[in-house]
């Protein structure tokens, strides 16, 4: 049950999420509803430890073509390729969760979706769980590192950027805009002043000194365990009542049950991060926007986005509430690819579904595979001065 304490302070206003989560409280009721937030956190973190199930695995054959310090490249090339065509390196999301999304399952694979539209090479970049000794890995650490697999791939790819891995291939295609054959951006936060998100609303209005009292209690890392807790908070009724009900619901279905498994071994088993890296994003990211003003720098240089010419594919979930479709398509303006080499689309679905879901994979991911083989081929521009679809 969660701290009692809660219910002599609800809110007499409405949040994003309901009032016995203290997260929505904690904007308002300033130091003692951060209290409350660390000392509920403490004990749903502590309780869910105890049934926590088996890791993640990747769905498809692959090999680690390189092993870094902040990644595993995952090499999905198939058999007999002749690696005529440039590789496909999709930046999986590092923001609390495996890497193993962008090859989920047999069936509900972007790394077998991509493939399956004639893409010859595709990997991915299987970020690694910050131990102590990641904990002042920033974000260049990260950005050289990618940089260090394209030039292993032969020094240019098209990269497909993934939530939070959207963000960092955005700054790596604006340092080196000459290793960039094409740029995917799938529900990724590129302007995070834009849209009126339950994320950027935490961002701007919880004090810094929160996130680093966090990561304080992490060792100098931000926990997967508290980045779990405030994920699942933002619908506590699905994730700590509906769900259980509906598994109930189905607990004959073999089918529903083997899917909700594979689910929770992944959901439920976040990573770790550095925390430098982490406070990096809070501050100079999600509270200052210094990527979209064109004010971030990276690797010794301040990034503009208007360096960033190759072609532009722009990806949305009209009900994703982790990224808006602003913070996504703003990037339409920023960048400096010209308007008829940028395509973006809308698609119906949330955040985490724009990656793994059935929907998505089936209707709107072999589209990007395609378009990404055009840029290859030489074809025409794609997309329609900018069209959302």
């Amino acid at each position: 049950m969660l701290n009692k304490r809660l219910t002599a302070k609800r809110p007499s206003q409405e949040h994003t999420v309901p009032w016995f989560w203290p997260l929505a409280a904690a904007i308002e009721m300033e130091e003692e509803g951060l209290k409350l937030f660390r000392d509920n956190l403490n004990f749903l973190t502590e309780a869910e430890q105890i049934t926590v199930p088996p890791g993640p695995e990747w769905a498809s054959r692959n090999r680690i073509r390189l092993d870094l310090d902040t990644m595993r490249l995952r090499d999905f090339t198939r058999n007999g390729s002749d690696g005529a065509s440039a590789p496909v390196l999709i930046d999986a999301p590092y923001a609390g969760h495996d890497s193993s999304i962008a090859d989920y399952a047999k069936g509900q694979s972007l790394v077998e979706t991509l493939l399956a539209t004639g893409l010859e090479r595709v990997l991915v970049t299987d970020w690694k769980s910050a131990v102590e000794e990641m904990k002042d890995f920033d974000i260049d650490k990260y950005l050289a590192e990618i940089n260090v697999a394209v030039d292993d791939l032969g020094g240019s790819a098209h990269l497909v950027g993934l939530c939070q891995g959207g963000w960092m291939s955005a700054m790596y295609a604006a340092r080196f805009p000459g290793k960039i054959r094409s740029l995917v951006l799938a529900g990724a936060p590129i302007d995070t002043a834009a849209g009126d998100g339950p994320i950027k609303k935490m961002a701007h209005d919880l004090p810094m000194s929160f996130y680093r009292e966090m990561v304080v209690a992490g060792g100098g890392r931000m926990l997967g365990k508290f980045m779990l807790a405030g994920w699942k908070n933002m619908h506590p009724e699905k994730q700590y009542l509906d769900k259980y009900i509906d598994l109930y619901e189905h607990i004959e279905d073999k089918c529903y049950v083997k899917r909700t498994e594979r689910f929770e071994r992944w959901y439920e088993n976040p990573i770790d991060l550095p925390g430098r890296y982490y406070l990096q994003a809070i501050q100079l990211l999600f509270k200052e926007n210094r990527l979209a003003k064109g004010e971030f720098v990276a690797l010794g240089r301040r990034l503009d986005l208007k360096n960033i010419r190759a072609p532009v594919y722009l990806l949305a979930g009209d009900a994703d509430d982790i990224t808006t479709r602003e913070q996504v398509f703003n990037a339409e303006t920023l960048v400096g690819t010209p308007r008829n080499r940028i395509t973006k689309k809308l698609t119906p679905g949330g955040h985490i579904g724009l990656f793994m879901g059935s929907r998505t994979l089936a209707d709107v991911w072999p589209e990007i595979g395609r378009w990404i083989r055009r840029q290859d081929e030489g074809g025409r521009p794609t997309g329609s001065k900018g069209t959302e679809t």
